[in-house]
């Protein structure tokens, strides 16, 4: 397996550059970046996690710029969302900033990709969330059409532009890599129509993920990798994933000052050590 870390770069803890180059220099093969654009006052939407929401969420850096900095002073880590909160982007400037990142990193973007949570943050940016699901469906398949067709169009129920020019087109053939977010039928449907690789979330057991591996082998999908999302270092969990033929795990990294976090990226390596 390879490992990667998966986290909350913000105002408060280490630079995306510095990160990046650490995880390069101790074998990690990937960062996947949270993303929150705000967080409303007033929120009614309960955290998934329980209790209290992390201070972090309010403060997670543009994540596509900040893979932009690490991207810079490395040369083989790839450059991960997890996950772009799509519903709520802009369709056309999302399909500009994947294919610009992936055009200055040389092809390293690993689009990590979900349908969100926060309901107070969708409804702030035009989106109903109720059709969020629909919508996100709709804008995979019309990123596809952008990065691929020299005057794409589409037309659909919540996605419609007649035909566009966009440059630069991704660098990666025929674009950079989807990676669904989520473990609900709803995802799970979305990774068989418009997945690239799927990124289920470090709580999943090995036998769920050896059986949705069955799932899409009766699909006629038998090409779709796995990336643990936010994932423990347990040995039993680490077992675990190596059983289910898991591609990559990402460990989650606290959101930490500089040293503190470089001792954190010490001790994972060394739990990464023996699967490697």
């Amino acid at each position: 397996m390879d490992f990667g870390i998966s986290t909350f770069v913000t105002d408060e803890g280490v630079r995306p550059d510095v990160l990046g180059k650490a995880l390069e220099e101790r074998g990690f093969d990937s960062l996947f970046l949270a993303e929150h654009s705000h967080i409303p006052v007033n929120r009614e939407s309960p955290y998934p996690g329980g209790g209290d929401l992390p201070r972090v969420y309010y403060r997670t850096l543009d994540p596509f710029i900040a893979l932009t900095a690490a991207a810079g002073v490395t040369s083989r880590l790839l450059l991960g969302t997890g996950i772009t909160l799509l519903a709520q982007r802009d369709l056309i400037h999302t399909a500009k900033e994947v294919a610009t990142l992936d055009l200055l990193s040389g092809g390293r973007v690993a689009f990590g990709v979900g349908v969100g949570w926060n309901r107070e943050e969708m409804r702030n940016h035009g989106t109903d969330p109720r059709t969020r699901g629909a919508l996100m469906n709709e804008q995979l398949a019309a990123l596809k059409a952008i990065w691929t067709q020299e005057q794409a169009e589409f037309h659909g129920e919540h996605v419609d532009f007649d035909p566009i020019f966009s440059w630069p087109k991704p660098v990666q053939s025929p674009h950079p890599p989807i990676y669904v977010g989520g473990e609900s039928s709803a995802a799970l449907t979305r990774l068989v129509e418009y997945g690239d690789g799927w990124l289920p979330r470090g709580h999943i057991s090995a036998d769920e993920l050896i059986g949705v591996r069955a799932m899409l082998e009766q699909r006629g999908r038998t090409d779709v990798p796995f990336t643990i999302f936010a994932a423990g270092k347990s040995a039993a969990a680490l077992d675990g994933y190596a059983r289910a033929d898991v591609e990559r795990v990402t460990f989650l990294l606290k959101t930490a000052p500089e040293n503190e976090t470089m001792r954190r990226l010490d001790e994972l390596a060394a739990a990464a050590a023996p699967y490697r």
